[in-house]
């Protein structure tokens, strides 16, 4: 073999094996990609049962009912649709109605959504990139003087 046939049957080599720990990434990390969705999604029926995802919106107005011990039930909403939301775990300090969240969780068959963990905002002017973008794309106004219909705001 010429010296020539040598470096291009290494870098033949090299370039396989990338490609070949490429692809075992993408199969190690499928099942761990999550999407946000956000309720109008999920009433349309973009949203497979079985598919774990993440549902952002504003937590509505007066759907807040806490059960015993840590069991919570709520609406997500994105002012056009609301997905009523389960989760049995502490809350974030900053979680009210009114305002942003981010749950991630499973749809049942009878369309709540049962939450394993949820995320609210950290202060008072923050929404999590995802859910701004989505209730904009839906024609949501946002900023400290927008006001939304059922906000107490």
């Amino acid at each position: 073999m010429t010296r020539k046939q040598k470096r291009g049957l290494l870098i033949g080599t090299g370039v396989g094996i990338l490609v070949v720990a490429a692809i075992m990434v993408a199969f190690a990390l499928r099942d761990t990609i999550v999407f946000f969705r956000t309720p109008s999604d999920v009433v349309e029926g973009k949203v497979d049962l079985d598919q774990r995802f993440r549902l952002g919106g504003l937590v509505a107005d007066g759907s807040v009912q806490r059960g015993q011990g840590t069991k919570v039930k709520f609406s997500v909403t994105d002012t056009i649709e609301t997905v009523p939301v389960s989760y049995n775990g502490i809350l974030p300090d900053l979680f009210r109605e009114g305002q942003g969240v981010v749950t991630e969780g499973k749809l049942d068959g009878n369309g709540q959504f049962i939450a394993d963990t949820v995320l609210a905002k950290h202060d008072e002017n923050y929404m999590p990139p995802e859910v701004a973008s989505a209730l904009k794309e839906k024609g949501v106004k946002l900023g400290p003087s927008a006001t939304h219909p059922g906000s107490s705001k």
